[in-house]
């Protein structure tokens, strides 16, 4: 116990005579324990099987529900496959994504999305996904054409870094979205509503380009109004004609954020494209905040890695060959310098192991056995010994040389 006395802090230590006493009827009352329990076999074991609950290695779902949210965006409902061994959801936390593996023209790739829906609906056996259209997208594309009800999806457990924690972060805090960006902030507030996160307030900054593309904006809005003092929402567009009210014009600015939030008090999470977050980190550098009051979500893959900062230019158009070692299997296939080594395998046939794409993981840890990577700064989230033994994760890596790896397989 300890007071404060002139400025000065008193501690006082009591007597471990309490502790010392409770220590002698340890091995006593442990043996009544023992004479009490029953004669019979364990035959199961609970934190084993609650372990496998809260962390599958695979999930077997089927879209149940498809919603067109805008004309670019649609919530895809998942349910475990009654023709499956999935018969209740993994639990998760607002904020963290699931990784899909589908089999595109033949190939094999995953590829994560934010869970829009409530850890609590998880609990009542169903997720949501909300997927916005990319025009040179790989998958959603695919997801565009050929997704119906029925349709069968592998998936992993929840996974990711990206959610509210009581002893990290602040109790106010500033959601910064754009575009698809908004997912994972449409959970936290769903989950606030319904008074399972325990903040003092949610301040979410939305950007959008266009006003017939606002995701969730009516859902938002009633979120708001029914928890005006949790969750307050503004909207920031970026077209010419604007006719919403209450609204910012032009791009997520200091100014904006400073306008509405509580900047030295709070904590942001930021979630949305690339381009988004090359213009952001000059505005939150423009507000002094410390790097752990700062959160952002894995980005993916980089586009136009060629004129990414740092990306040797004159590597662009070379390809090289790598020999991938995965099990006593060898195989050589051809890689761009502009891609990852990850799309090279899995463009080749391959299925490696990932999750996030974006080097945060650790999922596709892989060996450099030979030859040369260059690896984006920002996704380099390998330990020290990792660096030093030639471990690299493919998601995030891209072949300056012909190389040869050793890869997992997929568990």
């Amino acid at each position: 116990m300890s007071k404060k006395e002139n400025d000065k802090f008193i501690i006082t230590v009591k007597s471990n005579t309490k502790d010392l006493f409770a220590f002698t009827k340890l091995i006593p009352n442990r043996k009544k324990r023992f004479q009490k329990a029953s004669s019979e076999p364990i035959t199961s074991d609970p934190m084993n099987e609650l372990a496998r609950k809260l962390h599958p290695r695979r999930q077997y779902l089927i879209v149940s529900e498809i919603k067109d949210e805008t004309k670019t965006t649609k919530t895809i409902k998942l349910i475990p496959d009654p023709d499956s061994n999935t018969k209740e959801l993994a639990y998760f936390r607002a904020g963290q994504y699931l990784s899909l593996k589908v089999k595109v023209n033949g190939i094999s790739i995953t590829r994560p999305y934010s869970v829009s829906s409530s850890p609590s609906e998880a609990l009542n056996g169903f997720y949501e996904i909300t997927i916005k259209k990319v025009e040179d997208g790989y998958l959603t594309k695919y997801i565009w054409d050929n997704w119906k009800i029925n349709q069968k999806i592998i998936s992993s457990e929840p996974n990711g870094f990206f959610y509210y924690e009581s002893l990290r972060d602040k109790k106010e805090i500033v959601a910064i979205g754009g575009g698809s960006g908004i997912t994972p902030f449409r959970s936290m507030a769903k989950e606030i509503a319904e008074g399972k996160l325990d903040i003092k307030k949610m301040t979410i900054i939305y950007g959008s380009s266009e006003e017939d593309d606002i995701i969730f904006y009516d859902e938002l809005k009633e979120l708001e109004s029914k928890n005006p003092e949790k969750i307050k929402v503004v909207h920031v567009l970026s077209c010419e004609e604007v006719s919403l009210e209450g609204c910012e014009k032009g791009f997520i600015n200091a100014d904006i954020i400073k306008k509405y939030t509580d900047v030295n008090n709070s904590t942001f999470f930021i979630c949305g494209p690339q381009i988004m977050y090359e213009f952001l980190d000059k505005e939150i550098e423009k507000l002094n905040l410390p790097l752990k009051r700062v959160r952002k979500e894995i980005l993916g893959q980089i586009k136009d890695i060629v004129n990414y900062p740092g990306f040797p230019q004159d590597f662009a158009g070379k390809t090289f060959n790598i020999k991938v070692h995965v099990g006593n299997a060898i195989k050589e296939i051809p890689a761009l310098a502009t891609e990852p080594v990850l799309v090279a395998m899995e463009r080749a046939g391959l299925t490696p192991p990932s999750k996030c794409r974006s080097g945060e993981c650790g999922f596709c840890r892989s060996r450099l056995i030979s030859g040369e990577i260059y690896i984006i700064p920002e996704s380099d989230k390998r330990r020290a010994a990792d660096k030093r033994f030639n471990f690299f994760h493919p998601c995030s890596s891209y072949p300056l040389s012909n190389l040869e790896i050793k890869v997992p397989r997929d568990a």
